[in-house]
């Protein structure tokens, strides 16, 4: 192994094909590096909404983790949280259950005991299984379904398969799913909608709130804002649902067929003009019309301040962060900063970002954060500032912004709280004003020379949507869900939820 961390420029990976990328940045051609970045999805069970969080993402749900002792053990750490308390239970598997499935028969009474002994008493009991029974095969919608019938009680699978990470329905898809199939179907209401894809709520000033009641949706719905199990269940009433993070595909299929709710997918971005273009698609497809011009405005002003403040910042962006990396890092670049390197998973779906990044910034050096070769990473080019745990990781003497916490950033607003976000830790850091690099540079490109949504104005662009052409698109029907006007419609209250 070469003591040396691998990387390859923007311009190198551009002038690849997606299926001819370098081995570094292929998972099934090397050992995988538990980097800082991947800490936080490498393992389903480890930090942030990692499948136990996420199969506790129900209000009054209770866990029973089924698994040897060396599988459960970190989920101690989850269950100190205070909002986790009392809400984990275990069976672990010895040698002989492991050889011969005996577990399985104990998990029906352990759903009994937990159900008969815990005030007070679960909405939702998930069991929790890991690589040891997918090696064994077993069938646990079967053993949910029996427990179910025999307790009285909503039972669940969800799946701590590392195994799966890569395969059609890794465990973080999985388990939206199994949450989601639990709703039947119910009368739709006009001024309902989801918004599904994180496990955390957006930040409560989200514009979208804003503009999705402007229009008169009069009921924001987010599976973390549901106050009970009851309430989770009147997400089945929604009109349609905004899909807001590639892995609810497959959940927004599940409502598609089961309870005929179309969705429409959007992606979090970090450049204005892409965010207001993406606003003008979305509210084509409801057949509205949407005046975000408010915080298209605020937002450029975020950044130019920022800027005129700090001068011409050099970057190192990480992955462990709400964003995806490639696009901030062109985001950063368009704004007038420099992006020295960016650590991320390269893959079909950002691959657009990163050829746009070969033409502004083609030096800019991408690591693969899973390859084994970055246990020799020593910094190699100076910068001022990191985005991401796992960039401040590998530039422990450069101010860091982690922006990776539960409540989720998105869009205007997103940005604007990313500039004050830096503001703080550049402030803290004792990081001197510096003059600007330019005085009327990119964050003052009108909306043509900027980039814009998919399909607008860049030639090839194939942003990450459904199916991969444009953005955002209706998948449920061929006509977009109506969404009546209302002009006594009422905003909805604590960031979105009536």
């Amino acid at each position: 192994m070469k003591k040396q961390a691998v990387y390859y420029t923007a311009g190198d990976i551009a002038a690849r094909d997606i299926k001819d990328l370098p081995d570094e940045f292929v998972l099934s051609r090397h050992l995988i590096y538990s980097s800082p970045a991947t800490l936080a999805f490498n393992s389903p069970g480890a930090e942030g909404f990692g499948v136990k969080r996420a199969g506790l993402a129900i209000a009054g749900s209770v866990m029973l983790l089924v698994a040897p002792g060396c599988c459960g053990r970190n989920t101690s750490l989850v269950s100190e949280m205070k909002a986790y308390e009392g809400r984990f239970f275990y069976l672990n598997m010895d040698e002989t259950d492991i050889v011969t499935g005996r577990h399985l028969k104990k998990i029906p009474d352990a759903v009994r005991e937990i159900a008969e002994t815990t005030t007070p008493k679960p909405s939702l009991v998930m069991i929790c299984i890991t690589c040891t029974d997918a090696l064994l095969g077993t069938d646990m919608e079967r053993i949910c379904r029996r427990a179910e019938a025999e307790c009285g009680i909503h039972v669940r699978p969800c799946y701590m398969y590392a195994l799966t990470r890569e395969g059609r329905k890794p465990p973080m898809v999985h388990v939206r799913e199994s949450l989601y199939t639990m709703l039947k179907p119910r009368k739709k209401k006009a001024n309902a909608v989801n918004l599904l894809g994180f496990f955390a709520p957006l930040m409560d000033d989200c514009e979208l709130y804003a503009l999705l009641s402007s229009i008169g949706v009069r009921t924001v719905r987010e599976i973390s804002r549901c106050r009970d199990f009851d309430e989770f269940l009147t997400m089945a009433e929604a009109n349609f649902n905004l899909v807001l993070n590639p892995e609810a595909r497959r959940a927004a299929e599940v409502f598609d067929k089961d309870l005929k709710i179309p969705s429409i997918e959007l992606t979090r971005f970090y450049e204005p003009d892409r965010i207001h273009r993406q606003y003008e698609a979305l509210a084509a497809a409801l057949g509205v019309t949407f005046d975000d011009g408010p915080y298209y405005e605020e937002a450029r002003a975020a950044v130019r301040a920022f800027r005129d403040r700090f001068g011409e910042l050099t970057f190192s962006v990480g992955e462990c962060l709400n964003a995806d990396a490639f696009e901030l890092a062109l985001a950063l670049i368009r704004f007038g900063f420099n992006v020295a390197e960016v650590f991320g998973t390269v893959s079909e779906e950002n691959m657009v970002y990163i050829r746009y990044l070969a033409d502004l910034s083609p030096d800019t050096r991408i690591y693969a954060n899973t390859e084994p070769t970055m246990i020799f990473y020593e910094p190699e080019t100076a910068c001022d500032v990191t985005i991401g745990k796992d960039a401040g990781f590998y530039h422990p003497e450069c101010p860091c912004l982690p922006w990776n916490s539960d409540v989720q950033p998105y869009g205007f607003r997103g940005l604007v709280a990313l500039m004050k976000g830096l503001t703080g830790v550049l402030e803290q850091a004792g990081k001197a004003d510096r003059s600007p690099a330019h005085a009327d540079g990119p964050a003052d490109r009108s909306p043509t020379q900027a980039t814009a949504c998919a399909g607008a104005t860049e030639p090839d662009a194939t942003f990450p949507v459904a199916a991969g052409k444009g953005c955002p698109i209706v998948t449920g029907g061929e006509e977009a869900p109506s969404v009546p006007g209302n002009a006594d419609a009422v905003p909805a209250q604590e960031g979105g939820t009536k």
